[in-house]
Formats: C-alpha cells, structure tokens, sequence
C-alpha cells in the first residue's frame, strides 16, 4: 500500500473535515508571512483540494 492509499483511506469520509484544516493551514501561512505568498497559498490550497476531492471519486469508483 502506497502512501497515497494510506491518505486516501484516512481521508475516507472526512473530506469536508480536510479541506477547512487546508483552509486554516492557508490562513495560517498568509497570517505568519504577512499575506506575501498570499497568490501561491492559495494556489496551494485550490490544488490540495482538488485532490481531496480526486481521492474521493478515486476511491468510490
């Protein structure tokens, strides 16, 4: 079992869970760096997300 397996059973059923700890992790970098990263952060979080939702019609196909 790959690491992505591994992540993608955890996430399993917390997806809306994940996705606001992404958005806190966001918020947290832009507060720490001064809003400097801001358009990379939330670059970041959009792909994050993105994949959380992928593993989850990965994983009900």
């Amino acid at each position: 079992m790959g690491l992505m397996d591994n992540l993608s059973a955890a996430v399993g059923g917390h997806e809306d869970q994940v996705k606001d700890g992404i958005d806190k992790l966001g918020d947290l970098v832009d507060d720490k760096t001064g809003g400097q990263y801001a358009g990379q952060v939330d670059q970041a979080q959009d792909f994050l997300k993105s994949r959380v939702d992928n593993s989850n019609a990965t994983s009900e196909a």
